[in-house]
């Protein structure tokens, strides 16, 4: 199957982070996704953001590279760079040098403009910056940094993703494409719509560790087990809390009211006290097929073979390369299945060759440096 997204064409820059990850997602749709590299190196099975790509290494520095790249986005939908404002202006490839159709996603930080445009940064920076960060703190802690699955991927790749996929819909009513400045401080805070609301109405304080859902409540935080392992439990909802105490043999008649804040200490202190009496895996069989919302918290190796994950086909060994397999799925036009990541420049001929180069040119454009 070819994948929803067939017949896209999509140049990325090379890079990190969130920029690799919105291509792979493209090239997962069924996009064609060709990276250019600074240079050609041995295949990396471990860098999963590359699979399904194709790959051509240029020297941008040159002008016949820069030409190449010219050319190539001459035939492109969609760029993607995740560089700091002005390096593609400062290459000739910026969005006034290309074509008025091609859609210029943009991936950064802090944005293409602002007072810290050119400052660097990574995702625990913009959460801080956001002001997302300090809703993660407890009352006796400071944030602990959540991975880099907010901004970077969160607020970043996906509203990448997002906005030049609304820009290829405007494409097709308009003809015109059109720049992308996907920022990473738009973005995440963009994902708050649910807090802002709560922070208007009174209902969320900026008191940490004394909310819904920052682990104040103690319907909504983990626990630690008798075997030292943890169990994640959310029940918010009234009917999911009675399942809750039923599940832990409790009389709520003896406990502090679900909401009644003042109480929550002691059910904290109540419930910590209780799922220290058992084993993780003995909670998950109580509460397995409850709507008590409570999940134990599964190491990565675990997930892979948890019944659910398994039976759905979640995870995925691409040549021994465990990783997550496309989301989401579309039942007419599924996703590709994924392959093991090429290596930088290994599609230099294919790619050169769809642009008319013949082998006497490709051969001397290695001679030249233009392909590194």
């Amino acid at each position: 199957m070819t994948g929803p997204l067939h017949g896209l064409k999509v140049i990325e820059f090379a890079g990190l982070g969130p920029a690799p990850l919105a291509g792979q997602l493209l090239a997962d749709m069924g996009a064609d996704v060709v990276v250019i590299d600074r240079a050609s190196g041995p295949a990396d099975p471990y860098d999963v953001n590359r699979r399904g790509k194709r790959s051509i290494a240029l020297n941008l520095k040159s002008d016949t590279g820069r030409g190449i790249a010219h050319d190539l986005l001459a035939q492109a939908d969609i760029l993607i760079e995740g560089f700091r404002p002005g390096v593609m202006e400062r290459l000739g490839l910026g969005p006034d040098d290309t074509p008025d159709t091609l859609i210029y996603g943009r991936m950064t930080g802090w944005g293409q403009d602002g007072p810290l445009a050119q400052t660097a940064g990574h995702d625990l920076t913009y959460l801080a910056q956001t002001g997302v960060l300090s809703l993660m703190a407890t009352v006796d802690a400071p944030p602990r940094p959540p991975l880099n699955l907010i901004a970077d991927y969160g607020g970043g790749a996906m509203f990448l993703v997002f906005g030049v996929l609304s820009a290829v819909i405007a494409r097709g009513r308009t003809g015109r494409g059109q720049v992308v400045d996907a920022a990473m401080v738009d973005g995440v805070p963009a994902m708050m719509g649910l807090l802002h609301g709560f922070m208007a109405n009174g209902f969320w304080t900026d008191q940490p560790g004394q909310n819904w859902l920052d682990g104040g409540a103690p319907f909504y935080r983990c626990y630690r087990c008798a075997d030292g392992r943890d169990v994640a439990v959310a029940a918010l909802e009234p009917q999911f809390y009675a399942a809750l105490l039923a599940g832990l043999e409790l009389e709520p008649i003896s406990l502090p009211d679900q909401n009644d804040r003042s109480g929550w200490p002691a059910l904290t202190d109540k419930f910590s006290k209780m799922f220290a009496r058992r084993p993780r895996d003995e909670w998950a069989r109580i509460f397995a097929g409850t709507d008590a919302c409570v999940a134990p918290v599964l190491s990565m190796e675990e997930a892979r073979d948890d019944p659910h994950m398994a039976g759905r086909g979640t995870y995925l060994s691409v040549d021994d390369v465990w990783q997550a397999a496309p989301a989401p799925r579309l039942n007419h036009t599924p996703p590709r299945n994924p392959k093991s990541s090429t290596a930088p420049g290994q599609d230099a001929e294919a790619v050169l060759s769809e642009l008319g180069y013949d082998q006497t040119s490709i051969d001397a454009l290695r001679t030249d440096g233009v392909l590194t």
